[in-house]
């Protein structure tokens, strides 16, 4: 049968640390299964997939709320799912435009300062002063 999955070898071999197993415990991502009377609590071995799922939704940018929604869910609602994943990918995508805006606002202000005669005024500064041109 194996190695019982206490907690901390639930979290190797999940690759997690035992807090991360508490906290989602309390968020009610994983179950927690009942204590005995003396002893560890020992987890189901769907419990090393669960928490690995956990981790590859939040590399794809799901908050652990959203994972939760999509852990309630589950299968056989493809539709629903799809539908999250849509709306997490215009979220990305409205993230990746304003990024792209202060990446384009820096890239100005950082050109006025090499170009500036003045080296005793920085344009960068002025203008988060608020003394030189507007951010966009």
């Amino acid at each position: 049968m194996g190695k019982p999955l206490t907690i901390g070898y639930l979290a190797r071999m999940a690759g997690v640390n035992i807090e991360t197993i508490r906290y989602y415990q309390r968020t009610g991502l994983i179950d927690e299964p009942p204590k005995p009377g003396s002893g560890y609590r020992i987890y189901p071995p769907r419990t090393i997939e669960r928490i690995k799922f956990i981790k590859r939704a939040q590399r794809l940018g799901f908050s652990l709320k959203e994972i939760k929604e999509l852990l309630e869910l589950g299968d056989g609602h493809c539709e629903d799912v799809r539908v999250k994943a849509e709306q997490k990918r215009d979220h990305i995508d409205q993230q990746i435009n304003e990024l792209t805006k202060l990446r384009n606002t820096l890239d100005t202000l950082i050109n006025d300062c090499h170009s500036t005669v003045n080296p005793v005024q920085c344009p960068i500064v002025e203008t988060l002063t608020g003394q030189g041109a507007e951010l966009k």
